[in-house]
Formats: structure tokens, sequence, C-alpha cells
């Protein structure tokens, strides 16, 4: 019975020195407290009660989120998340076990160092648009000396920043602001384009009228010579009478137009009906005032 328990302690003894290390992972195995190798991913055997599996160590991506309060050149309370992307370095799993404590603690120590040297340079605006420079500055400040510590940086990133909510609201105001002008100017050069065009178009049909009008004029100034001429030869009178009986002639029918209207009631005409015979003469009169006063 001895030996059979003394075989059963010595087979326990032996299966409980194996054990099984998880892909991406290394265990660090001491032996009496010192550190004495490192267990890859598979299949492990380790001295049993002499070794020991001190911890098992991520060689993943790990990301850790610091945020930070600090202000703008321009005197603006800003919270700014950094992510920090990093990894152990294969050949360096000793040191980033025994030398470094807390890489975390580590991280958001430099994290905070960097931001809040960089930041109050800066003003709000440009916090903004040169976050990028912000998250390289921190990566290249950790780079270096988390290397030492057996940790590489991958990526630093500016994930938010948040300032105080009364002045988010203020650069939303000023932002609605100038949207605000810019479409008033939009609206303004639009509205002077459609003027210019409509002066443009009734100048150009003021142009047209008059030529319409100056060929109408013509036409009526052929005409009436034409007619002078056929009138003359026929009867034998003088241009000057056939013109004053044309002239005659458009008076009455224009007296007859003006009483036919609708819209006039009352029309006091300068002469009696004794006085026909003066009414070419006037006309010409005033014809002839018209010219004197145009040149």
């Amino acid at each position: 019975m001895i030996l059979y328990a003394a075989l059963a302690i010595v087979f326990f003894l032996i299966f409980s020195g194996f054990f099984i290390v998880e892909q991406q992972t290394c265990a660090v195995i001491e032996r009496f407290g010192k550190f004495q190798r490192l267990a890859m991913p598979g299949l492990n055997f380790k001295i049993p009660i002499i070794e020991n599996v001190k911890s098992r160590i991520s060689l993943r991506i790990h990301q850790l989120n610091v945020e930070v309060e600090t202000k703008t050149e321009d005197n603006v309370f800003v919270n700014i998340v950094t992510a920090v992307q990093y990894r152990v370095l294969n050949d360096k799993i000793y040191e980033a076990f025994y030398i470094l404590q807390d890489p975390d603690q580590q991280i958001r120590s430099f994290v905070f160092d960097l931001v809040r040297a960089q930041v109050p340079l800066l003003l709000l605006d440009d916090v903004f648009s040169k976050k990028d420079d912000i998250a390289n500055a921190i990566k290249n400040e950790l780079q270096a000396p988390m290397s030492e510590f057996g940790y590489e940086i991958i990526k630093a990133l500016i994930t938010d920043i948040n300032p105080d909510s009364n002045v988010k609201a203020a650069m939303n105001e000023i932002n609605t602001a100038q949207r605000l002008r810019v479409a008033a100017t939009e609206r303004g050069e639009a509205e002077k384009i459609l003027k210019v065009k409509q002066a443009e178009a009734e100048a150009e049909a003021s142009i047209l009228h008059g030529k319409g009008v100056a060929g109408q004029r013509q036409a009526i100034i052929e005409g009436l010579c034409k007619s002078v001429d056929e009138f003359t030869k026929q009867t034998g009178s003088t241009a000057d009478r056939v013109m004053d009986m044309v002239l005659l002639i458009q008076y009455i029918d224009t007296l007859k137009e003006i009483g036919a209207s609708s819209k006039s009631s009352v029309v006091f005409v300068p002469h009696s009906p004794g006085n026909i015979s003066s009414i070419g003469e006037q006309i010409r009169e005033t014809i002839f005032s018209s010219d004197a006063l145009k040149k």
C-alpha cells in the first residue's frame, strides 16, 4: 500500500509539471523565486515544487485610454482623451515583467506631461486642427523610454476633445453667424446680378423700341412725301396746302379718338369752329418750336 501511494504521488507530481501556454502569451518560470526561463505557447514542463509559473504575459496589442484636463492658449479648459496602443516586445519580455511594475501608470504619466506641455501653446481652434501633431508627439515621446522597459508604442490617437459646454455653445453661435453672413453675401450678389441683367434687358428694350419708333416715323414721312407728291401732281395744289390738310385730318382724328375713349369725360379744345383754318398753322408752329428747343 505504501508503494502504491508513493507511485501515485510520483505520477501526480510528474503530471502536475505539465502546463499549456496559450497563443500570443508567454509564461515566466521561476525557480525558488529566481527567474529561470520563458515558456512559449504550447505544451511545456516545469519541475514540480521546484519551479512555478510566476505570471503569464499577453503579447497582444493593448489600448490605454487617458483623459487629460488642460487649458489652451486662449484660456479655454478642455478634456482631451488619448488612446495609446502598445504591446510587449518579444525579445524584451524579461524587462517588461521585472523592470516596469505598472506600464499603464507609466504611459499615463507620460501622456499627462506631454499633453499639458503641448496644448497650452495652441489656440482652441488649433487643438482641433493639429490633433494629429499632438498624437505623433505623444508617440515619439513614449517610444524611447517605453522601449527600454520592453514595450513598443504602436499608435497614439486623440479620440476626443471636449471643451466646456458654454464654449461649445459660443463656437456654434460663431459658426452660425459666419454661415449667415456668407449666405447674406451670396444672396446680395444674386440680387445684384438680377438687377444688372434686368437693367441691361430694359436698356436693350429701350434701344429696340427707339429703333422701332424711328423706323415707324421714317415710314410715315416717306408715305406722306409720296402722297403729297401724287396729290400735288393731280390737283395742282401746293405742298403747303396739302400738308395743312393732312395735319388737320390727323388733328380731327385725334379729337375723335379722345372723345371715343371711355376714360375721358370733358375735353377743352383751345379754338373755335370759326378758326379751323388756323389749326394747321398752330400745329406747324408747335413742331417748329419743338425742333428749335431740341437744337
